[in-house]
């Protein structure tokens, strides 16, 4: 590949000035830059941004480590980092953790052999692991996405997810559901035991939630938790589901479709995230929308701000609940059920 001096020969300028129209081209005069410029169009010449990195000391990096890389959810938020980042020169780099505290720990010490200019972290637990609490130590900058922080000098941009839960509740109550349940994961991941958290707070005695734990956050751990489900008799079944992602309340609305069990008359789904596919569903589910594009944006400038010596940001945002028609209030249903003509 040509090099800066094979480049500098060909314009008939010095290093430096090759060097100042890589760099700063503003105090480069028209008639010199555009040499320069013709001269790496005809060699064909690429800048070695790592090379230059390394002896500058400073990355411009941003890596992006998340549980699930298949999760629309995450797709939003590194999108909003990304742009951000591309406004401030930087490239944002993906990882997936695929909920694995040691594939975790490996994307976290591979990024700090890279000297990124720092992580946005969601983490698998919620404590701070030994190996994230290393990095930070060796002066890599962590950025905590959809998780509240540990400590209170750990940068966090999070999502109120009690007040995610309590929205959900209240509108399934509202709605005359008096058996609820609550699908999600085993015990231990906090986002998800946050919103189960505020469901429990919203509805009090006046509802009996029944909690189903999917194995994962997947459309198809959803539909393994509506057949359990619809496996128990229907005097006692559920009139309701709240479901921790809309991935799972996919799920579940998909078994619901094959089964030929009528959304919202006989069973009423409420997702989590409201990413796009939840609008489009084949009957757009209602759902806690989270401001995802505004995490990973947020997220990029309190790395920033962290990078530059700045107080330590620990930013949270709240939620809305928006209803669709996999929802409907509970006597409508059962009219509809029933073949009664709707009143009011």
């Amino acid at each position: 590949m040509a090099t800066v001096k094979e480049v500098a020969q060909r314009a008939g300028v010095s290093l430096g000035t090759v060097s100042n129209v890589l760099n700063r081209p503003e105090v480069v005069s028209d008639a010199l830059r555009s040499r320069v410029e013709q001269a790496i169009a005809d060699l064909g010449f690429v800048r070695n941004e790592s090379a230059r990195q390394l002896r500058a000391g400073v990355s411009r990096t941003i890596a992006v480590v998340v549980l699930d890389i298949a999760n629309p959810f995450f797709t939003d938020v590194v999108a909003g980092a990304e742009e951000v980042a591309e406004a401030h020169d930087a490239l944002v780099v993906l990882c997936n953790s695929a909920n694995s505290a040691d594939r975790e720990a490996r994307h976290l010490r591979r990024l700090e052999q890279q000297r990124v200019l720092g992580v946005l972290l969601t983490p698998v637990h919620e404590t701070a692991s030994p190996v994230l609490q290393e990095v930070r130590r060796h002066g890599t900058p962590v950025v905590l996405v959809d998780r509240g922080a540990p400590t209170r000098d750990q940068p966090s941009v999070a999502v109120d997810d009690v007040l995610g839960g309590h929205l959900a509740g209240e509108h399934l109550l509202g709605a005359g559901h008096r058996r609820i349940a609550f699908v999600g994961v085993p015990p231990g991941l906090r986002q998800v035991d946050d919103r189960l958290r505020g469901l429990r707070e919203a509805v009090g005695a006046a509802a009996a939630i029944e909690v189903t734990a999917g194995n994962g956050l997947s459309v198809r751990a959803g539909a393994q938790a509506a057949a359990q489900i619809f496996a128990t008799s229907p005097d006692s079944r559920p009139t309701a589901v709240f479901c921790a992602n809309d991935l799972l309340a996919l799920g579940v609305l998909n078994e619901c479709v094959r089964r030929g069990v009528r959304v919202p008359e006989e069973l009423a789904i409420v997702g989590y995230d409201d990413i796009a596919f939840a609008a489009s569903a084949s009957v757009p589910l209602t759902s806690v929308r989270q401001p995802r594009q505004l995490l990973g944006r947020t997220a990029v400038e309190v790395l920033l701000a962290h990078v530059d010596g700045r107080p330590v940001q620990q930013l949270v945002f709240e939620p809305e609940l928006v209803v669709r028609r996999s929802t409907a209030r509970r006597s409508t249903a059962a009219e509809r059920v029933a073949g009664r003509p709707l009143t009011g």
